[in-house]
């Protein structure tokens, strides 16, 4: 799940772009027939997962990918194909038959008339919207999507927990974001809206985190998935009334398949929170460790390979 839009994580997955191409992308056409030991798209004998051209979706593919592997099952791989429009049709005609989605984005996909926010109702919500041919595994916690977040500093002065917890603060607020955060659905207008809190809003771009940890501003739009929610010591508010679009990490299966993989591919997901997401990205973006070192080691210290 990774749109057009402007987001704190597009700055380190561009970073890294050119590393990944070396270390764990697909060369050439990933939609093109392989020679790695498989008969084909849509053979049940061997799965097929892909990813999309974003190094956080492709290390979660790989994840899926060595943990099938370990279960001894053939696996090929389709990676960094790009986004939804590109894989999808090859999703829905069996040829990608495991793929690590993200429920609110794929839920609109489907059905752009969908009105579910907080997780388990968009999760509900998909199930009912899929083709017929495909279903979804377990969601994980982790997610990738918009966030309000502040300063474990902040946090802690406030008791914040909840972005309801921002109507208690004794001080101004100001948000900062990407200038067209001011027109979205959950920017200002909508937490004024579904929580009752005012904030001033203050288009910070690319500087967001800095301004955040500086303190120019005390709350900032960062993505779920950003390294530097550990590495600044961030705190993610919770949305309970679900303000924002939940995008949980979820597998998308082709159905006659769904049976062979699910309890190997659950798992994984058991395991995938959002604290464990943030660090693979940061152990990428940060130490430039490839998608398969770190699938390996995820599976490892999880028990699960």
């Amino acid at each position: 799940m990774f749109t057009a839009k402007k987001r704190v994580l597009a700055v380190a997955a561009a970073a890294v772009g050119a590393a990944l191409a070396l270390a764990g992308c697909s060369s050439g056409n990933p939609l093109s027939p392989t020679s790695s030991g498989s008969s084909g798209g849509g053979s049940t004998s061997t799965i097929t997962v892909g990813s999309q051209a974003y190094p956080s979706n492709e290390i979660i593919a790989e994840i899926y990918a060595q943990a099938l592997e370990g279960d001894g099952i053939k696996v090929e791989r389709k990676f960094n194909i790009g986004q939804r429009d590109a894989y999808m049709p090859s999703i829905q005609s069996g040829e990608i038959q495991l793929f690590p989605e993200y429920t609110g984005n794929l839920l609109q996909y489907f059905d752009k008339t969908a009105t579910a926010t907080t997780p388990d109702d968009v999760y509900a919500a998909l199930q009912k919207a899929l083709p017929d041919n495909l279903a979804v595994l377990d969601q994980a916690t982790a997610t990738d999507q918009d966030s309000y977040t502040v300063t474990k500093k902040f946090a802690d002065k406030w008791n914040l927990k909840t972005i309801a917890d921002l109507a208690n603060v004794k001080v101004p607020l100001t948000v900062g974001a990407n200038r067209e955060f001011a027109g979205r659905p959950y920017g200002p207008a909508g937490l004024k809206s579904t929580y009752g809190i005012t904030v001033e809003f203050k288009p910070t771009g690319d500087t967001t985190v800095d301004e955040l940890v500086a303190g120019s501003i005390n709350i900032a739009d960062v993505y779920t998935s950003d390294p530097r929610i550990k590495t600044d010591d961030l705190v993610v508010l919770q949305d309970p009334k679900g303000l924002i679009l939940a995008s949980n990490v979820v597998p998308l299966v082709s159905k006659d398949v769904k049976d062979k993989i699910a309890d190997v591919i659950n798992a994984v997901q058991a395991k995938l929170t959002p604290e464990a997401l943030v660090d693979l990205n940061l152990q990428n973006t940060k130490d430039q460790k490839s998608p398969e070192d770190l699938a390996k080691a995820f599976l490892s210290d999880n028990g699960l390979k």
